[in-house]
């Protein structure tokens, strides 16, 4: 087989959503559409939170960080999707390629160690609500939001350069809306068993890490809420952690359906709708899940409205 780098000479080809000509416009109105709501709704959320004093805590300094994430990271996989879909030849070139891969794994990261941190703000608050405020203070959760940033965009580093090594000879087509590691490594006719071995390995640190955290947080905050003697009490625990739950659960249900299986495994329609829902879909339902379930953002809400009409 000729080894020559096809991909370096001439990119890739980036199949899209669909291949089918009838369902392009269609698509690109409706992507267009959630991926407005995505930046609208997600800088909302950010106007609240810094328009009003009372949400000058942990938890909403993560979540407006969260939100700041979320538009980075449909930013960094959308607007190309939308010009592909409008576009006859939906080429991405071989370093555009590498890019989009490296800040689509920066972002999805942060967000997931975002999650882990919000985790953590829940749990300090229901299990030692007394040492809250020492705990949780300002300069931890900076270093923590420091620490999300500076592991992820490692890993996005780490996987980059490893793909960077690879040959692509033949087929230069990505069956996928965007570079994911995935698809571009069963393009590859380089020997890439042990890619996938250094690729799920880390993979399983980077993600398994904030996803173990969570699920550590919450179980013990429910072995906390199960002390408390009344139901009301129960209730109002648990209800500061609803929104988060919800978020969590879009977010690594899909995720883990994704990348933890073996690249045999892979399914191009399966893991396209499921990369839909991590990438477009929870990012836009953010907003909505956090200011439709928490009084405190209702709140806020209602403060700003009531300034743009003053």
């Amino acid at each position: 087989m000729e080894t020559k780098n096809y991909s370096s000479d001439s990119g890739f080809i980036l199949l899209g959503i669909s291949s089918n000509p009838q369902l392009q416009k269609p698509l690109f109105a409706i992507f267009f559409i959630m991926y407005l709501v995505t930046v609208m709704g997600n800088l909302l959320i950010i106007l609240v939170i810094h328009s009003d004093s009372r949400l000058h805590t942990p938890m909403y300094f993560f979540l407006s960080n969260l939100s700041f994430t979320d538009i980075c990271f449909t930013t960094v996989i959308v607007p190309k999707m939308l010009a592909n879909l409008l576009s006859e030849t939906k080429a991405i070139s071989f370093i555009g390629c590498l890019v989009q891969m490296y800040f689509f794994m920066a972002f999805a990261n942060t967000d997931s160690y975002l999650l882990a941190s919000m985790a953590i703000d829940r749990l300090v608050a229901i299990c030692n609500p007394f040492h809250y405020d020492v705990v949780m203070n300002p300069r931890r959760c900076h270093l923590m939001l420091l620490a999300s940033c500076t592991i992820s965009h490692l890993h996005s580093l780490l996987r980059v350069l490893l793909m960077s090594r690879l040959s692509f000879c033949a087929s230069h087509v990505i069956k996928h809306f965007f570079c994911d590691t995935q698809p571009v490594l069963k393009l590859s006719c380089s020997d890439t068993s042990s890619s996938q071995i250094v690729v799920m390995t880390e993979t399983l640190a980077v993600i398994a890490t904030p996803f173990l955290c969570i699920l550590f947080s919450y179980l013990r905050i429910i072995i906390t809420v199960l002390r408390i003697p009344s139901a009301a009490g129960k209730w109002k625990a648990f209800s500061t952690c609803g929104s988060h739950l919800t978020v969590v659960a879009l977010f690594y249900g899909s995720v883990i359906y994704v990348y933890f299986r073996p690249l045999s495994m892979y399914s191009v329609v399966k893991d396209r709708v499921a990369t839909v829902m991590y990438t477009v879909v929870t990012p836009m339902l953010n907003p909505f899940i956090y200011s439709l379930r928490n009084k405190d953002m209702k709140r806020g809400l209602r403060k700003l409205r009531d300034r743009i009409h003053l």
